[in-house]
Formats: structure tokens, sequence, C-alpha cells
């Protein structure tokens, strides 16, 4: 559903709009909004970043969009930013930037009435991509006006002493080894090729066990497992078609049947849509916990958490976001069925 400020909700897709509404609706457009911009100079091509930020706050000036202006640098507390603007009465907070800039707000945004909004200036917009937010910064200034306002699940995840929220996915085993890596060679750093498949050539499985829900389920020899709440992760890596960020659950895949090569081979297709491979196995639940023998390394959206064991709870329409009009991944449904249990795919 459409949500603009003030309230208004504009007539469903296909019906026409009575003029007396067309004409509420731009009274409604132009009334000033107040917004805490989140601008990371650092996301994307850093030179281009002075001109990013002109463009910006003309766009916003010409969409009635009063911001806050914060710059962020080395150091920057952002969700203590974010928590200030709340106070202060601020209810639209735009992150422009990466999902790294995403993630450094997304914590304090949570369980408030505060709504997201994503202006996409990052390497790889990956959040935005799953929101249908994938257009230039005019379009998607935008969206924070004419955008459909949704309320989407997000993850908590525990790993020792560490605490996380995400929107993408957490993972425990090689993913976590070299996603580090591969973010440096996302970046240019060529120098890491090698490391990257030194590791990868040199890494081990580990004997997992999972409980659902509260159900254990047998131990697995695994070198890796996703727990997903978007479909796509990563570089636009689509983990699989059937994950959705609205139906109170999280998608667990568990890698245990396929070679590091089919693996490698798995990444690669599935940037083109690649449906789930028959060596993967994919659960659903709302509570997840995986401990590792020999233990693995644990990353949640592109953070390293420790080592050994997580634990992961869903928290259901726990964030308010602007999004566009394609979203990825199945589509919400009520009451899925036998969580926990290998999903029909």
């Amino acid at each position: 559903m459409y949500q603009f400020p003030g309230g208004y909700q504009p007539a469903r897709a296909g019906n026409t709009m009575p003029l007396h509404l067309s004409r509420k609706m731009k009274t409604i457009l132009r009334r000033p909004v107040r917004a805490c911009l989140i601008f990371n100079p650092g996301s994307g091509q850093s030179g281009e970043s002075p001109q990013q930020l002109t463009d910006i706050l003309l766009e916003m000036q010409k969409r009635h969009i009063l911001p806050e202006v914060h710059v962020v640098h080395p150091g920057s507390r952002l969700e203590h930013v974010v928590r200030r603007a709340i106070r202060s009465g601020i209810k639209l907070i735009v992150a422009a930037g990466g999902d790294g800039t995403i993630e450094g707000v997304v914590g304090a945004m949570i369980g408030t009435d505060a709504t997201l909004g994503i202006i996409p200036t990052g390497t790889r917009n990956n959040v935005a991509f799953n929101l249908g937010i994938t257009g230039n910064i005019q379009k998607s200034v935008a969206l924070l006006r004419r955008g459909r306002r949704l309320k989407i699940d997000a993850g908590r995840v525990h790993s020792g002493r560490y605490r996380h929220w995400f929107l993408e996915a957490a993972a425990l085993g090689l993913l976590s080894d070299v996603y580090p890596m591969a973010d440096d060679i996302g970046h240019g750093s060529l120098a890491k090729l090698g490391e990257f498949f030194s590791k990868f050539v040199s890494a081990t499985p580990s004997r997992l066990r999972v409980t659902l829900d509260g159900r254990t389920q047998p131990e697995r020899s695994a070198h890796m497992m996703v727990v997903a709440n978007m479909p796509y992760l990563g570089p636009h890596f689509r983990i699989s078609p059937n994950v959705s960020f609205q139906d109170g659950r999280l998608d667990v895949f568990t890698f245990s049947d396929m070679s590091k090569l089919n693996m490698i081979s798995y990444a690669v297709l599935s940037r083109g849509g690649l449906d789930e491979d028959a060596g993967i196995l994919h659960y659903r639940a709302k509570r997840v916990r995986i401990v590792s023998k020999p233990q693995m390394p644990v990353i949640s959206d592109g953070i390293l958490m420790g080592r050994g064991s997580l634990s992961v709870h869903i928290h259901r329409r726990a964030l308010a976001v602007m999004a566009g009009a394609k979203l990825t991944g199945r589509r919400a449904t009520k009451g899925i069925k036998n969580p926990g249990r290998t999903a029909d795919g």
C-alpha cells in the first residue's frame, strides 16, 4: 500500500482518482517534511560525492523535504545521530550511501514510528535493489514522498558477546571466511585475489547442529549455512527466489551436499537467476540456532561477529521503509505451515 506524508492513501491501481482527491494529494505533497539526511561521501566513487550531495539537496528542495544533514566520517556513531533526530520529532531518516550506511542506522530505527528512506550511492546497493529502489538520485528522492511505505522484517543475531540487527542475512562458514576479501576485490583491490582463492581451496567443512523453532535437526557436515531475510545478498547474489522479507520467517540454507566447485558455479549462475540446487537444504523458521565443530566464522550483513555459533530471531514488521513498486522475492503469505521442514522451493 502506498502511504504519503500526512496519512493520505491514494486510490488502488486501476481506479480513477477523483479530482478533489488529486488536488488533496498535490496539497499534501507540497507540505514540508522534516528529514535527517545521513550522507556517506565514502560510498561508491568518492570523487563524485560533492556533486551527489548537491544534487540530493536540490531534489529534496523540489520535493519540499527539509533535511538536517549529517556527513558520515570515520568514527561516526550513526545510531546516536538517528536517535537524536527521532527524539526531536523527525519521522523520515534518509540514508544516502551503500549497504554499510543503511546497516549503521537500522538498529536505532527498529520498533520506532520513523521511516527509512534510501538514496543508493554505494557500490552494491543491495538493500535498495531488494526494495525496488534502482533509479538515479532524482528518482530515489521522488520515492521519499511518492513511494511505497512498507513494514519489513528484520533479523537479530547473537554470536558470543556480539549482537547485531540485519536486513539481508547472517551466515556461518565459508561465506564468512571469504566475504571480507571478496568485498575488497569488489572495491578494486585485485591483490586479494590470490588470498581469496587460497582460502577457498583450503576450507574444510564442519559438523553443524541446527535447531529450528526449538526442534533440533540431524547433524550435517557443510561448508556453510546462510540465514536469509532478503532474496538477494551481497553483490546481487540471489540465494533463492523464494525468500520474503515480509513473512515473519527466516530462510535457512544448508550447503551440505555441494563441492566447493559446485558452490562457485552456483554463486555465478545465481546472479543470472538459477533456482535452488538439489544440494541445498532450505528451511523456514522464526528462531534459528547453529553450532559448528570445528568452529566456523560468523558474519552478519558484512560484519564479522566471531566464531562457533549463532542464534537468530526474526522480528516481524520491525522497520518501516519507503520502497519502489517492484520488490524482489516471494510475496508474503499468511500462516506458512510446518516451519522448520524442508521447503518445496
